[in-house]
């Protein structure tokens, strides 16, 4: 019999900020970022009944960036309106969560999730943004946990110490009852490897002829796509396309012109909701098949992601374009209810993002088991992808990597470090700690630390069991170095 997962209060909860500035500019989707800043949460629980043998109480931290024109991506709000959103969300998680009530890691986030949608909602906040309160505050709530019980995130996952019960689940997704949760988590495991996919934003350099004179950042570190693969050794690759089938293929087109080269390679394409409907993305598909030196990159393609707008993509059915390639769902996963929409109207996936919530995506992986198995009405093959938003070293990386390990994804998106300068902007201390804490994933170079890939892989061995308890960090940021979140 499975021991109960420990219960405790939530104390306090802080937010604070950092600047965060890009080193080049990456657009993607109506959006092209030049910078943005980095909310972090720390937070304090105490466990209830005593804590026998353990810690009283625990401390935990997350970092998550506050991105413009992903959540919400109304052209009418500028950039500062949606950093504001986002705080507003993180405001009221804080709000719900120091309710003084004792409950598992996964009954807090229970507890909360309708309460933080729809008052999220009487705010002018969609579901995607509301979301993301609870997304950073859930992170910083079980790496407290962890430390407090000397367990590791994933030593916490396998346990089920985080209370992922069906008494509490089955109410927010009850496509799961009759699931064995507490079997699926015991058999997730950390891997040592992922390997890092490579993201090409709509305005980043294919080769050196792109760049305009004068333009090149010249910091030492690659520029260009032909630059990136020579340095980093990728086999991964994520593409973004516009909306504009012409330009698409014509871009897409230059873009083989580098990947061919390889011996082999893999890539997704992103439409990062560009596209209006199924058939212009089918449109799309049918000029790439049309195009004979698309071949390779054609066949290339593992999925196809977001490439019609939230407003219509889960109100229209897909399996046209999944016929060619599978499809999955990254905007329009706004809620514990979107996978299964989704799941009905062709989607074959969905994207796991620590900014939309880690309990989400712990569900929905169990979704991709339990759909899929042999006597699940329907069968199918789905799947999970790893993805970020320009997730920053430190904190937000770590987490997100250890949770997309645990997942059992094999590649994930990763572009935070070909945009920004590494830690440069940060610290030399708290640089020096993250570096000493995780050498298998950071080292220095070109004045800072900064993410190591070598032949495409990210070395993780340290933010499994082997690093320490708490959420995949062994170091701590400087908190002396932040301004506390405005307004909040």
């Amino acid at each position: 019999m499975s021991r109960a997962a420990p219960t405790f209060t939530i104390e306090s909860i802080d937010f604070f900020e950092r600047d965060v500035r890009l080193r080049m500019p990456f657009r993607f989707g109506v959006v092209t970022l030049t910078e943005a800043p980095q909310a972090f949460a720390r937070v304090r629980i105490r466990l209830a009944g005593g804590a026998a043998g353990h810690a009283a109480v625990g401390e935990g931290m997350a970092a998550e960036l506050l991105a413009p024109k992903w959540f919400d991506k109304n052209p009418a709000l500028s950039n500062e309106d949606n950093f504001d959103q986002l705080r507003a969300a993180l405001a009221l998680a804080r709000t719900l969560y120091l309710d003084g009530v004792p409950r598992t890691a996964f009954g807090h986030y229970a507890a909360h999730y309708r309460a933080q949608i729809e008052q999220g909602a009487g705010q002018g906040l969609n579901p995607l943004v509301a979301s993301y309160g609870p997304a950073l505050v859930d992170k910083a709530v079980l790496d407290a946990l962890g430390r407090a019980l000397g367990r590791s995130f994933e030593q916490l996952v396998q346990a089920n110490d985080i209370g992922l019960v069906p008494e509490a689940a089955v109410p927010l997704a009850p496509d799961l009852a009759g699931f064995d949760l507490g079997g699926f988590l015991a058999g997730l495991r950390h891997a040592p490897h992922l390997a890092a996919r490579h993201t090409v934003g709509l305005v980043d350099p294919i080769v050196a002829a792109d760049q305009a004179a004068g333009t090149r950042v010249g910091d030492g570190l690659p520029e260009t796509l032909e630059e990136v693969v020579a340095a980093y050794g990728q086999r991964w690759f994520k593409l973004k396309v516009g909306g504009n089938a012409g330009a698409d293929v014509e871009r897409l087109v230059r873009i083989a012109g580098v990947l061919d080269r390889l011996p082999g390679y893999h890539s997704t394409l992103d439409g990062n909701e560009q596209y209006d409907s199924v058939d212009g993305v089918l449109a799309l598909w049918r000029r790439i098949e049309a195009e004979p030196r698309l071949a390779r990159l054609r066949e290339s393609v593992v999925f196809i992601e977001q490439p019609i707008k939230r407003q219509a993509a889960l109100a229209e059915d897909v399996r046209a374009l999944a016929a060619c390639k599978p499809v999955i769902i990254d905007e329009s996963d706004d809620s514990l209810e979107a996978f299964p929409r989704g799941r009905a109207m062709g989607y074959a996936g969905v994207s796991s993002k620590t900014c939309k919530g880690l309990y989400k995506s712990l569900l929905n992986r169990a979704r991709c088991a339990h759909w899929q198995a042999p006597e699940a009405s329907g069968g199918g093959t789905f799947l999970m992808s790893g993805e970020d938003l320009t997730i920053q070293a430190g904190l937000a990386l770590q987490q997100d990597l250890a949770l997309v390990s645990l997942l059992g994804i094999t590649h994930v998106e990763r572009n935070g470090h070909h945009y920004v300068n590494g830690m440069a902007g940060l610290p030399a201390a708290e640089q020096r700690s993250f570096l000493r804490a995780h050498p298998d994933l950071y080292e220095e170079s070109h004045g800072a630390v900064r993410v190591r890939i070598r032949d495409g892989q990210l070395a993780i061995a340290s933010l499994g069991s082997a690093g320490g308890p708490g959420f995949a960090s062994g170091a701590r940021p400087d908190w002396a170095s932040m301004r506390a979140m405005p307004g909040r």
